[in-house]
């Protein structure tokens, strides 16, 4: 009698939590089926999961003070949709000053006597490219001067830019494999790159030359799906692509968009309220029936055009964009997921 009471009592404990905390989960349960999403239509890899790597860029750089064997410094700045730049789409001074706490850890690092020949970049993403010319053009402006007021590094006006999709996947790439020691060797020695971002996903890899002859020519204002780069004595073929509102961000808003009313099977039962993101306010709450694993995939899917039967080169991947059929490279395909 004394277990079925407890057994009751935590049943009841589970489901106030549950209620109480709808709104956390929501946030957390749409994302992971985005995730679940890219990951299902990624290239196929045949070979064993030691080959597949996960990082995250915050892991990727720990140092909190000068590096006395260093000669000479440059700091990046990768300018995303979270936590930076974009995030604050309306504000463009609350935007360069999401960018002091980096400064500040950046220039602990760099020592004082180099500080002023230190140049500081800082490359905005596809979150500032989806705010358009004039919104995106204002918080460059903004960083620019924050830059000159705050930061005792070098920098001009040329040391904020918004990249392309084409530098943001190419640059990943060559950082990503020169970390892995990877560089110089065989294209299909080196990882490919899938960077789940906050306004789209960036995916690059190196390819055989044979296939890079295979590519699509490239449409007017689009970019081209393979660059050559020479690194290290070794020429590469890399197929780039930045799959522009396939973000963490920007697809969570097509998905809660997807619905002809505020209604979203993907929201848990209970739960009305408001999701904002590149200035655009979604109305979000379940529907009267609750939510839906099944129905909140397929909206998923139709979302971000998974299905889409607009291919015109044989294979393609979400909306139909050409994709290489080699994958990774060679039968060794290795991938890198940075998230």
């Amino acid at each position: 009698m004394l277990k079925r009471v407890r057994q009751q009592q935590y049943n009841e404990s589970l489901s106030d939590t549950l209620h109480r905390y709808r709104g956390v989960i929501l946030v957390i349960s749409v994302p992971l089926l985005i995730i679940c999403v890219v990951l299902f239509l990624m290239p196929s890899a045949r070979s064993s999961s030691n080959d597949v790597f996960v990082s995250n860029r915050k892991y990727l750089s720990s140092y909190a003070s000068p590096i006395p064997s260093l000669k000479s410094y440059d700091v990046v700045f990768d300018a995303g949709s979270s936590g930076s730049l974009s995030a604050n789409a309306k504000d463009p001074k609350a935007a360069a000053k999401s960018l002091l706490p980096l400064l500040e850890k950046a220039e602990k690092v760099v020592p004082r006597n180099m500080r002023k020949n230190t140049p500081v970049k800082v490359g905005a993403t596809a979150g500032l490219r989806q705010l358009g010319t004039d919104a995106s053009e204002r918080i460059l402006q903004a960083v620019r001067k924050f830059l000159k007021a705050k930061s005792s590094l070098k920098s001009d006006d040329n040391s904020v830019t918004v990249l392309d999709g084409t530098q943001e996947s190419a640059y990943q790439w060559v950082t990503i494999n020169c970390l892995l020691k990877r560089l110089g060797k065989n294209y299909n020695e080196t990882v490919g790159v899938v960077d789940l971002g906050g306004g789209s996903v960036q995916m690059a890899y190196a390819i055989s030359e044979a296939e890079a002859a295979k590519a699509p020519r490239a449409l007017d204002g689009e970019d081209t799906f393979v660059k050559e780069m020479s690194l290290l004595g070794t020429k590469y073929y890399l197929y780039v692509h930045s799959y522009l509102h396939y973000g963490l961000l920007a697809s969570r808003a097509e998905i809660l968009g997807s619905s002809k009313d505020s209604d979203n099977p993907c929201v848990l039962s209970g739960y009305n309220g408001v999701y904002s993101y590149g200035g655009t306010d979604y109305k979000v709450s379940s529907p009267p029936s609750g939510s839906s694993m099944i129905k909140c995939r397929e909206e998923a899917l139709k979302a971000l055009k998974v299905n889409d039967s607009s291919c015109a080169y044989g294979k393609c991947t979400f909306g139909g964009v050409w994709n290489s059929s080699e994958g990774g490279g060679g039968d060794e395909k290795k991938i890198l997921f940075v998230t």
